[in-house]
Order: structure tokens, then sequence, then C-alpha cells
């Protein structure tokens, strides 16, 4: 492993464990106390679902604008629904379908027409966005048609002790088991990593590229139909902005987790870490009564950082 590689890899987690030791100096009643992380860990939960599907699709190389406005999008089909008068369940798989349908359409555009996924999914994103607006009327979705079984799922959890673990947090948690086991245990992830390593060595391995990567957009659509779904619960309502900044913060953390990995590819544990690190920035800085602008540089400063040292690495594209 050269220098450059020892820089990217463990730099990103002595700047994590700096990060850490500075908030736990200045705020010691309350940082790493178990309620704070429980607390964080529901916060971060649905940056988590999109940037553990995201993982998926980065894994190709490619990338997809679209996570934050289809988030926003789900989440006011099924709060709409709701208020229409849909039983639960039927209301929360029209909100699932709409981001299954969202993926196929991406992965349609990139894998069949053969459109950049930046411009593709930059295209998405506008659409599913307005739609937001137009399904919403522009407007913030709540009222007591809201099934109080929906709004409450956000405030249970599981029991352990005098400790409960949020539902939301059990949910991110569900995923990144899945995603994991897709990515590192499955011929499906090892091929991924292929098409990203090379396209038309993959191609020419005989490797069902347009498929894997069809297949691969679905997954981030349903990862941010089920985030706009957990924040629909956790707040009681749903608007067409809700998803706003979902895709930055996703892309941030899976470059983040990239420049752990010995590789220098996405790698889902990897992201979660990065994930991690962003919410417990971000903790600890409204902690400390930081104004939310400075958090806004920091978040972008870090962004930059993780782009440049992931460039010391290998992020395999076509």
């Amino acid at each position: 492993m050269n220098v450059a590689v020892h820089l990217r890899r463990y730099g990103t987690l002595a700047g994590f464990a700096l990060m850490v030791i500075f908030f736990a100096v200045n705020l010691p009643d309350t940082f790493l106390s178990a309620r704070n992380l429980l607390n964080v860990s529901q916060q971060i939960s649905m940056l988590a679902v999109v940037a553990f599907t995201m993982t998926v699709v980065m894994s190709m190389g490619d990338f997809d604008l679209s996570v934050g406005a289809m988030a926003s999008l789900a989440g006011v089909v099924a709060a709409t629904l709701f208020v229409a008068g849909w039983p639960v369940g039927w209301a929360i798989a029209a909100a699932l379908g709409v981001g299954v349908v969202g993926g196929l359409l991406n992965g349609f555009l990139v894998s069949i027409l053969g459109i950049l996924p930046f411009v593709a999914t930059l295209g998405t994103m506008t659409v599913f966005g307005g739609l937001a607006f137009v399904v919403s009327d522009g407007r913030t979705v709540f009222g007591r048609d809201i099934p109080a079984g929906f709004s409450g799922f956000a405030r249970s959890g599981l029991e352990l002790g005098e400790w409960r673990i949020p539902a939301l947090t059990l949910v991110a948690l569900a995923v990144l088991a899945v995603i994991w086991l897709v990515l590192e245990q499955t011929p499906y992830g090892r091929r991924l990593y292929a098409i990203g390593g090379n396209i038309e060595a993959a191609r020419l391995a005989g490797t069902r590229v347009k498929r894997l990567r069809w297949l691969a957009f679905t997954f981030t659509g349903m990862g941010a139909a089920i985030a706009g779904l957990m924040y629909a619960s956790r707040v009681a309502s749903a608007n067409p902005t809700q998803g706003d900044g979902l895709m930055l913060d996703a892309i941030a953390c899976v470059f983040l987790g990239m420049t752990m990995s010995e590789e220098g590819e996405p790698r889902v544990l990897g992201t979660a870490l990065g994930v991690l690190l962003l919410g417990l920035l971000d903790n600890g800085l409204t902690q400390m009564n930081v104004d939310s602008y400075i958090r806004e540089v920091l978040v972008g400063t870090i962004i930059i950082l993780a782009v440049a040292s992931g460039s010391l690495g290998t992020l395999r594209r076509r």
C-alpha cells in the first residue's frame, strides 16, 4: 500500500477521531451519551438509507442526482393518499411503487438510451421535483387523516433495558444489511464492481451490463422512496422540498467511505461511517450553537475533501 493510499485511508479515520474528541471535550455531558447517540442515529436514518442505496449505483461509477426529489415525491404521494382515505398499506405500496418506477426510468435512460447518468438523473430530478409540487399543490400535506399508526411508527422502537433503539434506526440498519449482502456476498455485487472497473471488459466477459445497471438504479429509487416515507412518518406530514439536501449529502457519504477503502471503491460499510461522520458533525455543531450557514460551509468542505482524497485512490470509471 503506497503513501497516498495510507493518507487517503487513515487520514479520514484520523479526522473522524479528532472530530469526536473535539466534541467530547467541549460537550462532556451530552455528546457521547447513549441518549444523544440514539437521537443522532434516528436523525441520520433517512440519509443513511439513501446513501446505502446510492452506493449500489456508485459502485458502477454512476450517479443518481434525483434521489432527493424522489424522496420528496414519495412522501407527498403517501401523505396525499392518506388524506384521500386510502388504507395505510396501499398508500405505502403506492409510494414505494413511485420509487421503483422512478428508478426504472433512470435505468432505462442510462442503460438503454445511453444517456450519461449525470444528464439523465439531472433531468429526472427536475421532473420528480415538479411532480412533488403538482401532487401536493405546492403545500405541506398534513392533517388528522394521516393515520396514527403511520406517524407513530417513527416514535416507536425496540426496547433494550432502559434504552430504546428508534424504529427508523432499525430500518436503516436493515437496509445496510441488505445492501452489504448484495454488494459483498453475491455475484450481482461482484459484477457491479467489475462494471465500475472497466465496463467494456465486463461486457466482453459476458456480463449483462444493461440489465445490471437498470436494476442498480431501481435499488436507488426504492431507497429514496423509503427515505421519503420515513421522513413523512417522523414529522406526520410531507412537503415537496423535504428531500432537499439528501442527494449531495448521500454522495458525500459514499466518497467519504471510499477514502477508507483500500481499493478506493464504494463500500457500504465505509458509506455508513461517512453517514455517521456527517451526523455527528451536525449534532455537535448544533449543540455548540454554531450558525446553520457555518455548518453548511463545513459540510461543503468535507464534500470537497472527500472528492479530492477519493481521487488519490481509484474510483474506477468506464
